[in-house]
């Protein structure tokens, strides 16, 4: 799931900085403070893991043929739409434009991961080629939960987090002029409708009605964003043919297949997750001795395995199902599985329940898979009783967050570690969407704590919209999404990859979920600096390796490399040198 108002969210921009260009360049918070990079081991990451990044733009543009030169290979881009990688293929010379810094392919963002040039539009778009389409607009709803949503007001509280509904409306509506600067968008607008839930984010009719009032009242091509802890909203959209980026919980691979072209997800699926999570158990924890325990007495003792999941529908209980199945490949067993339902009223009680049957069943490692808030009175609880088992963290959304994990009970996150979907972290002054929308508008985001969760869904959009062409259409924006090869990881940055590529199992492909790889995190109580919101405080999650990634299949052998901060990165203060960010001054907002 992808809870709107989180906080720690320049942390989820790495999920986006790759994300908003999703490798279409193919023919096909405020924080000042920094902590150490990563010393010189030999596994650091500064003579194998610095290259991280690589792109497929030339970096001269000396002697382009002419538009009268010989032709050369077909495009592989519709007709209307030319980027400069293609240019260069084809052999042919093309005006991209002020935006174009024709030395490296790419425009001139000051970001590493800038999209690729892409030609200016001129001509007939084609007006209305979908629904919610005009030769000068694209409708899309932007859905917002309720500033008072009980659910979401717990789970912010924790952080701190006062950004408003109005606070994120202003912010969005100042992102947008940057990608319509920055991207082909083929002489369109996005006009952008927000809409607050009549409901709460757990609430199944509410999210239907307000489904039903967007499809018949306004119309969109698509929607962003939707209720997080039902699919209700999601269905009723995809049942009336409305695409939706993120429109709530992430779904089995046959629910994608079903409502293909219209479902996508920024976060990886929860499939893949659980082939992850799998494959780093079976080859780094299962059959050695719970060492890393904060009960000396658990060291010397086999692992044996519990697991604490939230169960917010149908697909919660088919998920922990398959997750049991895929750790089975691996001849692992879960001793104790214990579920949850987030809810104020009640997870206390519950933690108080689960623990105890951890307890009794002998756990001596916990699997926890939820929500960023709960783990707070799990192990609150586990220290009331008593009991000091590892905490095994699985990429659950911010659970791997120094802005939550500050408010966990430190005895026990003191022995947390596992893998993580986000990258090493830079500071916000240096990267990400924070750094973004101060160089591209000249001041800071209102929603300055929550920019990091906004950007990610028009940064997908606009990425694709760029590949598509004139004709937009629902099917030719999984076309753009499909069509193109996967990121090459970086430290600071996620793999993105989006339909038939080779990196799962044929069963889950094709992919409908953006992130593929993860990062191996361990929890130091020690380190101190800022958190994802640029709050400064004591506690930070460090990434192993200077953050080095791992796809499903590449997570090596051998003990988990925790609790040793040789080769580890906490933030870096600047990027890496292989990502480090182009400088340019800002251009005018495009019209």
């Amino acid at each position: 799931m992808a809870l709107r108002r989180y906080g720690p969210v320049a942390a989820i921009a790495v999920i986006v900085v790759v994300g908003l260009v999703v490798v279409l360049s193919s023919g096909g918070d405020g924080a000042t403070t920094t902590t150490e990079s990563p010393t010189s081991s030999s596994t650091s990451p500064a003579t194998t893991a610095q290259p991280g990044v690589s792109t497929t733009t030339p970096t001269t543009t000396a002697a382009r043929p002419e538009t009268t030169a010989a032709p050369g290979p077909v495009s592989p881009l519709p007709d209307g739409v030319m980027n400069f990688q293609t240019a260069q293929d084809l052999g042919i010379s093309v005006d991209f434009g002020a935006r174009c810094d024709t030395t490296t392919g790419r425009v001139k963002s000051s970001d590493f991961f800038a999209p690729p040039c892409w030609q200016p539009f001129t001509g007939d778009n084609g007006g209305a080629t979908a629904p919610g389409v005009t030769a000068d607009e694209i409708t899309i709803v932007w859905w917002l939960a309720q500033d008072s949503d009980p659910i979401l007001s717990y789970i912010t509280s924790a952080i701190l987090n006062d950004d408003t509904n109005a606070d994120y409306e202003d912010t969005m509506r100042g992102l947008l002029p940057y990608y319509e600067t920055y991207y082909e968008t083929y002489g369109r607008k996005v006009k952008l409708v927000v809409v607050e839930g009549s409901g709460t984010i757990i609430d199944d009719i509410s999210a239907r009605a307000d489904a039903v009032k967007i499809a018949e009242d306004i119309k969109p091509f698509m929607v962003w964003g939707g209720p997080s802890l039902t699919n209700a909203f999601a269905d009723e959209l995809h049942a009336r043919g409305i695409p939706c980026i993120a429109c709530g919980p992430g779904q089995p691979q046959d629910y994608y297949e079903k409502f293909d072209p219209l479902a996508y997800q920024i976060s990886k699926g929860p499939e893949q997750l659980n082939l992850l999570v799998a494959e780093y158990m079976g080859k780094r924890l299962a059959g050695d001795p719970a060492i890393h325990a904060g009960d000396e007495s658990m060291r010397s003792k086999t692992r044996v395995f519990g697991r604490i999941w939230i169960e917010s529908s149908q697909a919660s209980a088919d998920n922990n199902a398959q997750f049991e199945a895929a750790l089975a490949d691996y001849g692992v067993e879960i001793s104790e599985s214990q579920s949850y339902v987030l809810n104020p009223a009640t997870i206390q009680e519950s933690a108080s329940s689960i623990i105890t049957r951890l307890k009794a069943a002998g756990v001596t490692s916990v699997i926890i898979n939820g929500d960023p808030i709960a783990p707070r009175e799990f192990t609150l609880e586990a220290t009331a009783q008593k009991y000091f088992p590892e905490w095994i963290v699985t990429g659950s959304v911010l659970i791997d967050t120094a802005a939550f994990s500050r408010t966990y009970d430190q005895q026990q996150w003191a022995h947390a570690f596992g893998i993580s979907n986000l990258s090493a972290r830079v500071s916000s002054k240096e990267a990400g969407a924070f750094a973004k929308y101060r160089w591209f508008n000249g001041e800071d985001p209102a929603a300055n704590d929550s920019i990091g969760v906004i950007d990610p869904t028009p940064g997908l959009f606009y990425a694709a919209l760029s590949a598509v062409g004139p004709d937009l259409t629902a099917e030719h924006f999984r076309d753009a999404l499909f069509g193109n090869p996967p990121t090459v990881s970086a430290l600071t940055a996620p793999s993105i990859s989006f339909g038939t590529q080779g990196r799962w199992p044929a069963d889950i492909e094709p992919d409908y979920f953006g992130v593929d790889d993860i990062a191996e995190i361990w929890w130091d109580p020690d380190a101190t600096g800022p958190d994802e919101t640029g709050k400064e405080g004591t506690g930070l999650w460090r990434f192993v390796n200077g953050g080095q990634r791992y796809l499903f299949g590449e997570i090596p052998d051998g003990a988990p490399a925790a609790f040793d901060p040789d080769g580890t990165v906490t933030i870096y203060d600047t990027r890496p040198a292989a990502e480090a960010t182009p400088t340019y001054e800002p251009l005018p907002a495009a019209g």
